[in-house]
């Protein structure tokens, strides 16, 4: 079950079963304004580096971090998932010297993040190995299978899956992710079968593709017990009041984030 929380204004969402410190961002708590209002935390065009810098401040005090103390992903919607540690720590707008869509830590006390806006933020957790990650699953990086990849990541660190716990976020729902052909049957293929109920044909020829319960899906053909994955039921797109939603603002938006830090 996922439930709201307020830091000073900031509200963000947790998972009630997810055995560490963690948040997904909302739009609200920020200072950035305009179209990019109010919580935006990625450099986008339209908002002021001060701006989004203040607003990753206001986030690192819910996280227990400094604005330069969070390892983060840098997206190409690809599969590769990087294991970080404290060299890793971002200095704040600085360029990311590579490229992952996902990243994995054992390191007690670096917060890890990725960000997304409709696309699938992924929270893992084996908190008696001490291993975490955070996974940007757009639907390319699904199908790609960067949820096995970050679990193959994590056991190399000594996490075991059936310990692992999932925190799947706030992101575009079966109700309005609406595919060509070539989604359903990319996922079809990377769940080698086992698709019953994520796809809903429409009249227009279109198909309405639930990536939320396929990345589920993925993490129990891993062996993440069905019990120790969580799902938030809000769609992004629905809600881009709340959330950023790319599909929703033809690209003319800012971004939140799905950190996680161990303690």
């Amino acid at each position: 079950m996922f439930i709201e929380r307020n830091h000073n204004g900031l509200i963000y969402m947790i998972s009630t079963i997810f055995p560490a410190r963690h948040a997904f961002t909302t739009r609200y708590g920020g200072v950035s304004r305009g179209k990019m209002a109010s919580l935006n935390l990625t450099l986008r065009e339209g908002d002021f580096p001060e701006n989004v810098r203040e607003n990753l401040r206001r986030f690192g005090e819910v996280m227990g971090a400094g604005v330069d103390d969070f390892a983060v992903t840098h997206q190409v919607h690809e599969n590769v998932v990087r294991i970080v540690d404290n060299r890793d720590r971002h200095i704040c707008l600085s360029d990311v010297p590579y490229d992952a869509d996902g990243i994995v830590t054992k390191e007690k006390g670096l917060p890890v993040m990725c960000f997304t806006a409709d696309c699938v933020p992924v929270l893992l957790c084996d908190s008696e190995k001490k291993t975490a990650a955070a996974v940007h699953c757009g639907w390319r990086s699904s199908v790609g299978d960067i949820l096995g990849e970050a679990v193959k990541k994590m056991c190399s660190l000594g996490a075991e899956p059936e310990k692992i716990f999932a925190a799947v976020g706030p992101a575009i729902g079966a109700c309005c992710f609406e595919t060509d052909e070539d989604v359903p049957q990319a996922v079809e293929s990377w769940l080698s079968g086992d698709t019953e109920g994520l796809f809903r044909k429409k009249e227009n020829g279109k198909t309405l593709v639930d990536l939320r319960s396929a990345d589920k899906r993925r993490l129990m053909q891993l062996g993440v017990p069905e019990t120790q994955i969580d799902i938030s039921d809000e769609c992004t797109f629905c809600s881009h009041e709340k959330y950023w939603s790319h599909r929703y603002t033809k690209g003319e938006r800012g971004g939140q984030a799905a950190c996680v830090v161990l303690e």
